[in-house]
């Protein structure tokens, strides 16, 4: 039976375990993973532009021993054209799976249900639950454990969120999102992440307030507004900037590390000498995206 990563709601705290622990292999031992996709193909299918998720993809894959076939359904006139569970059913007719990064989680829920073949989300407004797995990845590469770390989101709560809250709630991760008001998590999804965590442990705390920052051992940043997101920025800026990740806060809070999911606008929600400094996390998550992704469709597709 095929199984599909579009979310890693219903996933156990021994199956993320697991997968984070394949990727740590995958990327500290590559070579015994080169064929795992050989003769495979994987269809990659954005609504939306990409820089880190398109190539990360497109290499990972080929480093796995397979295939990727990149379809851009905007510039490629494919947006509109068919219903979404056409051309989902179409595709596995030849692909072994479906990569989508999409603007829509309800797309997502009709590509797999059309498909035949498993379906990795890659972004929607909901989750990004691969950004989630190689944020998880760096923390645990930096602190040994991901169980009992503190992380802090500072920003708009968003899909990354999300995503950071459910999976840390199963690799018990502390997790404290401080967000300016009008700006909150999906509260259900929060309601879903804090009953994860009383599988592990973990705590999850909300507020407006940085000071709830305190004591973190990583702050994680993220642009103030999401994709697609056409509020111009002078309307939020004063909102958002005694939200900005600085040097400041991180002397404050005493984090270790700063996190961002990129792309980064510098010194909007986070100064860029932060970015440049020696605190910086954020090229680690960005190859660690391969390496996650890579354990997604290792586990997916070489069974």
């Amino acid at each position: 039976m095929k199984q599909d990563l579009l979310t890693f709601s219903n996933w156990t705290p021994e199956a993320m375990h697991k997968l984070l622990n394949l990727a740590v292999e995958i990327k500290q031992s590559p070579s015994s993973y080169s064929n795992v996709l050989a003769g495979k193909s994987v269809v990659a299918l954005f609504e939306k532009p990409s820089l880190r998720t398109r190539v990360s993809f497109d290499i990972g894959i080929n480093r796995l021993g397979g295939h990727m076939v990149y379809l851009d359904s905007q510039g490629g006139k494919l947006a509109g054209r068919e219903d979404a569970v056409d051309m989902a059913a179409n595709l596995a007719c030849w692909a072994d799976a479906i990569v989508a990064r999409v603007f829509s989680h309800s797309t997502l829920e009709q590509f797999s249900a059309a498909s035949k073949v498993p379906v990795v989300n890659a972004l929607c407004d909901k989750y990004h639950p691969c950004q989630a797995l190689a944020d998880y990845l760096t923390v645990f590469e930096r602190f040994g454990k991901t169980q009992g770390i503190t992380m802090a989101y500072i920003g708009d709560g968003n899909n990354v969120t999300h995503s950071l809250l459910i999976a840390g709630a199963l690799l018990g991760c502390n997790q404290v999102v401080v967000t300016p008001e009008g700006h909150e998590c999906d509260a259900e999804i929060v309601a879903h992440a804090k009953k994860l965590a009383e599988q592990t442990g973990a705590t999850i705390v909300e507020s407006y307030d940085v000071s709830a920052a305190d004591g973190s051992d990583v702050i994680y940043a993220d642009t103030w507004l999401s994709m697609g997101d056409e509020t111009p920025l002078a309307d939020i800026k004063a909102k958002f900037m005694p939200y900005q990740v600085n040097e400041a806060l991180m002397e404050s809070t005493g984090a270790s590390y700063v996190m961002h999911c990129q792309p980064a606008h510098r010194d909007l929600e986070i100064t860029g000498s932060l970015i440049d400094s020696d605190k910086s996390l954020l090229m680690q998550q960005a190859e660690n995206r391969m390496h996650g992704q890579n354990a997604i469709l290792t586990q997916l597709l070489s069974a």
